[in-house]
């Protein structure tokens, strides 16, 4: 019996674990990202194919399709900081690098219709 409710434990963990991302990137500093034009380009041309991507680039990239689909229901509440956070960063001050990623996450606009009044309320300028 108690074999059982240890495979059950174990089940639940793991389902759980799998409904959100990985948090091991969540230390990353984002502010001191973007200070640093060299680390933000290294990122930005991850996520635009213009470049190779390190680690955390890589699981970015590979994550951003899904968190764009689900509102970034799996995200840590770190890392939706985070994402707002380079949403502003990107809007306001790297305005072209934001057109680039739209281009290839949301080339038909789907996504900034879908959160247009989200990104309203965290005082995000679409």
């Amino acid at each position: 019996m108690q074999g059982l409710a240890l495979v059950l434990l174990c089940t639940v963990a793991a389902t759980l674990a799998a409904n959100t991302y990985t948090t091991k990137f969540d230390n990353i500093d984002v502010d001191a990202v973007l200070r640093n034009e060299r680390v933000y380009k290294t990122y930005i041309n991850c996520l635009t194919n213009k470049g190779k991507c390190s680690p955390e680039g890589r699981e970015l990239k590979d994550k951003l399709p899904d968190a764009l689909k689900t509102a970034c229901a799996r995200c840590s509440p770190k890392q939706k900081q985070g994402l707002e956070k380079v949403l502003k960063f990107l809007m306001n001050s790297k305005p072209n690098d934001f057109k680039e990623l739209e281009r290839i996450y949301d080339p038909q606009g789907e996504y900034r219709k879908k959160y247009a009044n989200l990104a309203k309320k965290k005082g995000i300028r679409l």
